[in-house]
Parts: C-alpha cells; sequence; structure tokens
C-alpha cells in the first residue's frame, strides 16, 4: 500500500512537469494544444501501438522537448500490473541516477517490454502473402508500406516482396 502511494505522489509530480511545460507553451503565445493526453497504460499490448503514437503526439504538441521530461510524462502514465511496476523500477532507477538519461535507450526498453510481439509476426506473415490483385496502385503500396515499416523488414526485403507481390 505505502509503494502505491509513493506511485500515486511520483505521478502527481511528472503530471505537474507535464503541466508546466504546457503552461510556458501558453504563456509564450504558443497555440492551445489539439491534440488530447492519451491517458494511462496498463499494460495491455495489444493496445500500445495506439497508445504510444498517441504520447508521443501529445509530447510533441505539447513541446515537451527536454528528454527527462519526456520520460517523466510516460512514467506518469503507466498504471496497473506490469506497466505499474516498470514505471516504479525506472523511477527507482531515475532517483539512484543523477545523469541525463538517453531517449533512445528509453524508447527502446519500453518497445522491447510492451510491444505486441504476436501482432509483429503476423504481420510478417501478412507481408510475405500480400497480394494487390484489383486493388488501386496507390492503396496498396501506401498498405504495403505500412505492414513492411510494422514488420520491420530491411530494404532488400521489401524490394524483393514489393516485386513478388504486384
Amino acid at each position: 500500500m505505502e509503494e502505491y502511494e509513493q506511485t500515486d505522489t511520483e505521478m502527481s509530480v511528472a503530471q505537474a512537469t507535464t503541466a508546466a511545460a504546457v503552461s510556458k507553451n501558453v504563456q509564450a503565445g504558443l497555440p492551445k494544444n489539439m491534440v488530447l493526453d492519451p491517458g494511462w497504460f496498463d499494460g495491455n499490448r495489444s493496445k500500445f501501438e495506439d497508445w504510444w503514437r498517441g504520447i508521443r503526439l501529445f509530447l510533441k504538441s505539447n513541446r515537451v522537448n527536454r528528454t527527462d521530461d519526456r520520460i517523466t510524462a510516460i512514467l506518469a502514465r503507466l498504471r496497473g500490473g506490469v506497466a505499474g511496476i516498470y514505471a516504479q523500477k525506472k523511477l527507482n532507477e531515475l532517483d539512484e541516477d543523477n545523469d541525463t538519461q538517453d531517449w533512445d535507450e528509453f524508447v527502446k526498453e519500453l518497445k522491447t517490454m510492451f510491444s505486441d510481439k504476436s501482432k509483429a509476426a503476423d504481420t510478417e506473415w501478412k507481408i510475405e502473402t500480400f497480394k494487390q490483385g484489383k486493388r488501386n496502385t496507390v492503396d496498396f503500396i501506401i498498405e504495403f508500406e505500412a505492414l513492411a515499416m510494422k514488420a520491420d523488414t530491411d530494404e532488400l526485403h521489401t524490394i524483393f516482396l514489393l516485386k513478388k507481390n504486384v
């Protein structure tokens, strides 16, 4: 119980940091944010991709640019289950380490923890068997590029698949 009270306090501080950054933008005469806060992430891997896109847009639109502020804002929105445990662990690490955190390393760790691995495997299978058929060429290319990005296919293999599946 005491651990959750501490987490709520730390999350309140993180939310205040994000609110301060938003307030600074308003005072500077920057346009009001049109991107909604994506809310909490509870560790449900099938929802991570959408939440991740939402939090990235939210941080960008609120001009939360400092790495420590971005990480704090993200950790503040991880709650419950595995996500809450991860946030607490990461907060403890941040308290012990006074150095500035590496954004790319944090993103890689977060994606490793919460990305839906079965979704990636399904996407890899789908791109291997994806055919244009009677579909409009532009629509096919857009969907093909999205699948290639999700499947994390390298450029040479992507070109091979594109030639094979057109």
